[in-house]
């Protein structure tokens, strides 16, 4: 492996460095069980920016992010193709423009590095990227599903640690080692010792990882929870319109029949997948007189103790128009209402509760910046739920259990689990337990579900809860407070499981704290990047003269 680092006088040296870094990260991320080489995947790339620095070229700064480019390009291609499955357009958008993105702070290191030297620029480095991944969580155009802490996500033995950090901790934890075996490999000695470093950098995480998961023991009450997979085809079946479109009386007799299979005397929550209830659209001002509503009333009367989540497209009038969000849609006959990819709490004595998915897809949910990206229209994604611009809210409800109020569920909505500071939110606010209710069936039979999947395990880990999740297709099923998967159905096929699961209610540091790690980095980065841009001035103005 040696010889790749030795520069070879041909055109071929620096694409090659980046596509074997590229190779590795992709070979590291779930659902392969070779995290392993996410401590090398980034070693090439270092050895290619400092070939680009050794030169006395003018545009060293163009080459550099050339072939970052690539590096990031291939490794997006290679790990998130399935995004074009849902739509070719979205899916090559998606991948162009985030690696687009994903570059920002890698360029930022070799300008910082050129200007302030070795020291501070490879301290830059997992600076720079860290600040970035917490920035990508947030804004309009979020898409964090690349964030190198999730490339544990296979492998939750090995981040039980994450109840402190969260995810970002594994970023910092891959950057560590990387620089650490770059610096090894750079160095002249001849000796093991110079592997030491890099070798405790791995192996402590490790170590302290697997004591926190054998002396962890699970808390929490105990309730039986159904979880159910109905296989409806959103292309074809679930929506009208669809050339095999299954009436929604149909796929409501289907969820009611696999529910019933599994439902026992004990069981306390039932939980359909993203969109169970797509019967066109469902106005909550008049929900509770509502036809679905009496033949779900009817259904649960039959079951005492029971109670159901699903998901469901609901909509709300604004009758006051100076009232209404910056996402409202407009009719002629009706006025303005917000449409919501919402989660429905309805309660053995009929009282009912929705909450609003919040973090919506860029592209297929939300126009992001709607004045400058317009065109992000016609690239809209299916990661879930339906299109258009969709109403959110600000803050995480939860679903509590009207006859056992220590029992209260996340509703978490799709996209929104690979985000793990905003899980932590409804945590705060009392979930005890965390209930993802999806639709993967938009990527086919790819990675993209199991990846999704996997995330669930991290969620789980952070925050100490048990995660009982209820997919349209791709991989229903129950995760514990350690982030083991304990049950789950096939792919593509109808599936009702029943579980014991534990309802925790005590929180962990990262609960209560959140992204600290994120949030420290962005100010570091901001202070570094003045730095290197005093620096930079400071030393040209001394060439000058």
């Amino acid at each position: 492996m040696s010889l790749l680092f030795k520069e070879a006088n041909n055109r071929f040296y620096l694409p090659l460095l980046a596509l074997v870094s590229a190779f590795l990260l992709w070979l590291g991320w779930p659902v392969k069980p070779l995290a392993l080489a996410l401590f090398l995947g980034w070693v090439p790339f270092l050895f290619m920016e400092q070939a680009i620095s050794a030169k006395a070229e003018p545009r060293r700064g163009r080459t550099f992010f050339k072939n970052t480019y690539l590096l990031l390009l291939l490794w997006n291609v290679f790990t998130t193709y399935w995004v074009s499955y849902s739509t070719l357009g979205g899916g090559i958008a998606a991948v162009v423009f985030n690696a687009l993105f994903m570059s920002v702070p890698l360029v930022a290191f070799f300008f910082t590095k050129k200007a302030a030297g070795k020291t501070i620029g490879y301290l830059s480095l997992p600076v720079y990227w860290i600040a970035f991944e917490q920035f990508h969580l947030n804004w309009d155009l979020s898409w964090p599903w690349l964030t190198l802490g999730n490339g544990f996500a296979a492998l939750p033995g090995w981040v039980q640690w994450y109840e402190y950090t969260g995810f970002l901790g594994g970023s910092v934890w891959v950057w560590a080692v990387n620089l650490l075996v770059f610096f090894a490999l750079q160095s002249k000695k001849k000796s093991v010792g110079k592997w030491l470093a890099p070798a405790l950098t791995v192996a402590l995480p490790l170590a302290l990882s697997f004591w926190i998961g054998s002396t962890y023991e699970e808390q929490g009450e105990q309730a039986e929870v159904v979880v159910v997979q109905p296989n409806v085809d959103p292309y074809r079946e679930k929506f009208e319109g669809g050339e095999g479109y299954i009436p929604f009386e149909q796929q409501l007799d289907r969820l009611i029949k696999l529910s019933e299979q599994k439902i026992t005397p004990n069981t306390r929550f039932l939980l359909w997948p993203e969109t169970s209830i797509s019967n066109g659209i469902n106005w909550e001002e008049s929900f509770s007189t509502s036809s679905v509503r009496y033949v779900l009333s009817d259904f649960l009367s039959r079951h005492p103790g029971l109670e159901l989540v699903a998901g469901i497209t609901t909509a709300r009038l604004y009758p006051d128009s100076t009232q209404r969000s910056g996402t409202a849609r407009f009719h002629p006959q009706i006025g303005y209402f917000d449409v919501y990819n919402a989660a429905l709490h309805l309660k053995q004595n009929g009282q009912h509760e929705f909450y609003h998915k919040s973090k919506l897809v860029p592209g297929v949910e939300k126009t992001p910046y709607p004045a400058f990206f317009k065109i992000l229209k016609a690239l809209a994604i299916d990661l879930g739920g339906i299109a258009g611009n969709m109403g959110s809210q600000e803050t995480r409800s939860v679903f509590a259990h009207g006859q056992a109020p220590a029992l209260v569920g996340a509703p978490v909505i799709c996209y929104e689990s690979i985000y793990g500071e905003f899980v932590s939110e409804y945590i705060r606010n009392g979930a005890s337990a965390i209930f993802i209710i999806t639709n993967d069936a938009w990527w086919s039979d790819s990675p993209g579900y199991k990846q999704h999947l996997s995330y669930a395990s991290l969620r789980a880990i952070e925050t100490r809860r048990d995660v009982a999740r209820a997919a349209n297709t791709g991989i229903s099923g129950f995760i514990n407070q350690k982030g083991e998967l304990l049950q789950k159905s096939g792919w593509w096929e109808q599936a009702a499981l029943r579980d014991q699961i534990r309802f925790n209610q005590k929180q962990t540091f990262y609960t209560r704290y959140g992204e600290f790690i994120g949030h420290g980095t962005q100010w570091l980065a901001i202070g570094l990047a003045v730095l290197a841009v005093v620096l930079g001035i400071t030393r040209r103005n001394r060439n000058a003269v």
